[in-house]
C-alpha cells in the first residue's frame, strides 16, 4: 500500500509542477524572455549508434 501511495504522490507532484501559465517556466514560475541564458545553450549531437 505504501508503494501505491508513494507512486500517486510522486505523479501528482510531477503533474502539478508541470502546470504553469504560458510564457512561464513550470518549476520556478519565472517569466520566459528572449534574454534567457538557456536559449544560448548548444547541445552536442548524440554519438552514432553501433
Amino acid at each position: 500500500m505504501l508503494s501505491q501511495t508513494t507512486l500517486f504522490l510522486t505523479l501528482a507532484t510531477l503533474v502539478l509542477a508541470g502546470c504553469a501559465g504560458p510564457g512561464r517556466y513550470p518549476v520556478s514560475g519565472q517569466e520566459c524572455s528572449p534574454d534567457d541564458p538557456v536559449l544560448d545553450i548548444t547541445v552536442p549531437p548524440c554519438p552514432p549508434s553501433s
